[in-house]
């Protein structure tokens, strides 16, 4: 089968085409033909060695991809699923290796894609869509709180910003002026600026602080001044090192790490989100597609920044 990865970590340029045996299904399991994987930052961490700590004593090559969007095409024998042959489905995988033609797959772990998708919207919305609900149900805030999402204008802070919304909290969230309209849009209550200073502008549009910040732009502690006290602060773990910013003690802000593993083989909350896009509560984003033999230029287009939505490339 053809994968996209690496022998040798680096750059975008380290990327190649790789030509793999291909796996099959076994007991309890389902193979996947991935048609659509989305590139997210934890991609190209891996690409560049950043997160090589993770593959410790693994063999290369290393293929990176989280999220898969596809068809079923083969059932491992003697597994029990719902699923059937030729059924369109989406899936985190983890701990990487989406960018390949087939997947293999605990049988739970893969769930019917949403039926108003096709292959490129649906695979940006595992692996991104298990972040924010983990989120939230970590920092578990009751309705008519308040949140601050930072990077509200991305693929995670946007789908953080419907599911608040949706969940009944008020969202208060960052915005370059030309994403204004786009957050407003996802379901955003109140916005500031984005950028250096962005926790003084949070307090300025509610003194004495939130209820949580959920920081997807990765800002770091400066964002607990933004936290009244007793509140919480969602930080985002991507795999770059095990520890993540370091925020000593602190016992006025309850820091809340989310590290979407944690979710891996959650099937009831990969349906929940299935249900959310079918009703429109959630809206998957996708920058552009490409094919997976460009996978360098878009690691390169997400390493420049400024995409609104994910890029996915095509299999």
């Amino acid at each position: 089968m053809q994968a996209i990865g690496v022998h040798e970590f680096g750059g975008p340029e380290a990327l190649r085409v790789l030509d793999l045996p291909a796996p099959h299904a076994g007991p309890g399991e389902v193979r996947v033909r991935v048609h659509a994987a989305a590139v997210n930052p934890a991609d190209t961490l891996l690409r560049s060695g950043a997160s090589a700590w993770a593959f410790a004593g693994v063999p290369g090559p290393y293929v990176p991809g989280l999220d898969i969007a596809g068809v079923v095409d083969e059932i491992g024998p003697g597994t029990e699923t719902g699923l059937s042959i030729g059924q369109r489905v989406m899936a985190m995988v983890t701990p990487q290796g989406g960018y390949a033609e087939h997947a293999v797959l605990p049988a739970g772990w893969v769930v019917p894609a949403p039926e108003n998708t096709g292959h490129a919207a649906a695979a940006t919305l595992p692996m991104n869509g298990l972040t924010a609900l983990l989120a939230l149900d970590l920092l578990a805030l009751a309705p008519g709180s308040v949140l601050a999402v930072v990077g509200a204008a991305g693929t995670l802070g946007g789908y953080l910003v419907e599911l608040a919304a949706h969940a009944g909290l008020t969202v208060v969230a960052d915005a370059a002026p030309a994403d204004e309209g786009l957050v407003r849009g996802l379901g955003a209550d109140e916005i500031v600026a984005r950028g250096p200073g962005v926790a003084d502008r949070i307090l300025a549009r509610r003194p004495g602080g939130v209820d949580a910040v959920a920081d997807t732009a990765l800002v770091g502690p400066g964002l607990l001044d933004a936290v009244r006290d007793g509140g919480a602060y969602a930080r985002f773990r991507t795999g770059d090192e095990p520890g993540g910013h370091h925020f000593g003690e602190n016992g006025r802000v309850a820091v809340r790490t989310v590290f979407v593993p944690d979710y891996a083989g959650r099937t009831d909350k990969l349906h929940h989100i299935r249900g959310l896009v079918e009703s429109g509560v959630l809206t998957p984003r996708v920058a552009a597609t490409l094919p997976a033999a460009e996978a360098a230029t878009a690691h390169r287009r997400l390493e420049a920044g400024g995409l609104r939505g994910r890029l996915v490339l095509t299999f």
